[in-house]
């Protein structure tokens, strides 16, 4: 393996290790509680991002990315016509079955990096997830995304900012331009994960460079979120 791969590898580890205790972070719990006002400022945002999806109206055959323990699935699910989850985490997934228990759910178990998608979809989500795909793989990864959205497939997509209280109180952000970050479980093992921060403006002229046009938004503190098709 070269040093990506292992990098990679290492991640993958990381988010099934972490399939227990991942709510944690997203519920504010734990070592991710950092107090009344900041967990208000992040409940927040995440309605700002609630609110948007809404509006951006998910519907017919939904591929949802890095699904992860359901948080998002259990949104798109009831809006879909159908529906495909992919995740490499068997723990993810399996988490992911009984919170959002719905036959309309096709799980499927596959390294994002190695998957290809098999048909065309109305519409890509993916939450968390860009921000883990390093630099030589990302004009790939969107690439792949095309493939899986039908002529006038729409994408929806959401991640971090920049921001030392998202993540545990034993975390620390790496520093400006490095793309690579030390994260801990509960049980204090300890993996290097790749972690991208995004602009929105950054992002946008990005992906215009490779043929997409963006809406990105940037939330007060936490989040980055918007949509994103294929230009004319």
């Amino acid at each position: 393996m070269n040093d990506i791969e292992n990098l990679l590898a290492g991640q993958a580890r990381y988010y099934r290790e972490r399939a227990e205790e991942y709510d944690d972070w997203w519920f504010r719990r734990g070592r991710y509680d950092h107090g009344p006002d900041a967990n208000a400022r992040w409940f927040a945002d995440a309605a700002e991002v609630k609110a948007a999806l809404g509006r951006f109206e998910p519907a017919g055959d939904v591929l949802e990315l890095a699904c992860g323990t359901g948080l998002w699935t259990a949104h798109l699910a009831p809006l879909a016509g159908s529906m495909t989850a992919v995740d490499a985490s068997p723990e993810m997934l399996e988490l992911n079955r009984q919170r959002v228990v719905d036959q309309r759910v096709e799980y499927i178990e596959a390294d994002l990096f190695d998957w290809e998608p098999d048909r065309r979809y109305d519409v890509c989500f993916f939450s968390f997830w860009l921000s883990h795909v390093p630099e030589e793989r990302f004009a790939a990864f969107w690439e792949k995304v095309r493939r899986a959205l039908t002529p006038e497939g729409r994408v929806f997509l959401l991640d971090s900012s920049r921001s030392d209280l998202a993540s545990a109180i034993d975390h620390e952000l790496p520093d400006e331009g490095d793309h690579v970050m030390l994260r801990r479980l509960a049980n204090g093992s300890e993996f290097q994960i790749v972690k991208r921060f995004y602009e929105p403006h950054t992002l946008e002229r990005r992906l215009a460079e490779l043929g997409w046009s963006t809406e990105l938004h940037r939330t007060n503190e936490f989040f980055v979120y918007g949509q994103a098709k294929p230009a004319d």
